[in-house]
């Protein structure tokens, strides 16, 4: 079944582009959800109407996330974590961790755009992608630190 995208999917493409859905995920998931309308005839004249206004607003994403990817460039983003002796960490780091640890610098950045293929378990430096857009990924460093451990007094 031939749908209108109403915004970015991943999957099947970008808002304003035509996609080719199974008919059960376009009518049961794709419709009623509000992220695409039907291919009729009438829907793809006022996609034509809405052509320039669509691509205008893609180019000004871009330019922000382009923006965005430079200011990110220059940060380092440091966690502490509870590790053992060998310099493996009790849990990992997460994609929490770093969103947290971004917003604290003063950058926000959804969590979700944060991509970690294998988890972070131990101590050291890492490199972390970000989709910031289809087109643009930035890269952080994320430098995983142990705790202090506080000594225990005698009494």
């Amino acid at each position: 079944m031939k749908v209108i995208l109403l915004g970015d999917l991943e999957t099947l493409g970008y808002e304003g582009d035509i996609a080719d859905a199974a008919r059960g995920y376009a009518r049961n998931y794709l419709i009623p959800k509000g992220l695409a309308i039907e291919a009729s005839e009438a829907n793809l004249k006022a996609l034509e109407m809405r052509r320039k206004k669509i691509l205008a607003k893609r180019t000004k994403d871009k330019e922000e996330a382009e923006g965005v990817r430079e200011k990110l460039s220059e940060i380092t983003v440091r966690v502490k974590a509870k590790a053992g002796e060998e310099g493996k960490l009790y849990g990992s780091v997460t994609t929490r961790d770093i969103a947290q640890q971004l917003d604290a610098q003063g950058v926000e950045i959804d969590r979700r755009k944060i991509i970690i293929d294998e988890a972070i378990r131990s101590l050291g430096e890492f490199q972390v992608p970000i989709k910031l857009h289809p087109e643009v990924v930035a890269t952080i460093k994320v430098v995983v630190e142990g705790e202090e451990k506080e000594q225990d007094e005698p009494v």
